[in-house]
């Protein structure tokens, strides 16, 4: 199983950026997957969920309305648009096929002027 986050960046408020995860390994369709971030001192928050088929998502009441999960299963990748970013989504943020418990290398996201 192997995870790969891509995307992430340096970004002032305000501003967007797109993560991508590529899946291998596993029938990628077959699973739900999510995205957690960890901030430097604070616990893993889990920001998103899409089902298997993607007709399911649920977020985290701090970035709903402002980011969004989706994924294609034809290219095993699922992503996570982030828009209105504020100083405090800066995060390391993972890739996570819920139910293997595999997780992603990370890619951090940094928002600050």
């Amino acid at each position: 199983v192997q995870l790969v986050e891509s995307g992430g960046g340096l970004v002032q408020p305000g501003g967007s950026l797109r993560l991508s995860c590529a899946a291998s390994g596993f029938t990628f369709r077959n699973y739900g997957m999510s995205w957690y971030r960890q901030a430097p001192g604070k616990e893993r928050e889990l920001v998103a969920f899409i089902s298997s088929a993607g007709g399911s998502t649920n977020y985290a009441s701090s970035v709903k309305g402002r980011f969004t999960i989706s994924r294609d299963n034809a290219k095993n990748t699922v992503y996570l648009q982030m828009n209105s970013l504020k100083p405090e989504d800066t995060a390391v943020y993972y890739c996570v096929a819920v139910r293997l418990n595999a997780w992603g290398q990370g890619t951090q996201v940094t928002v600050s002027s």
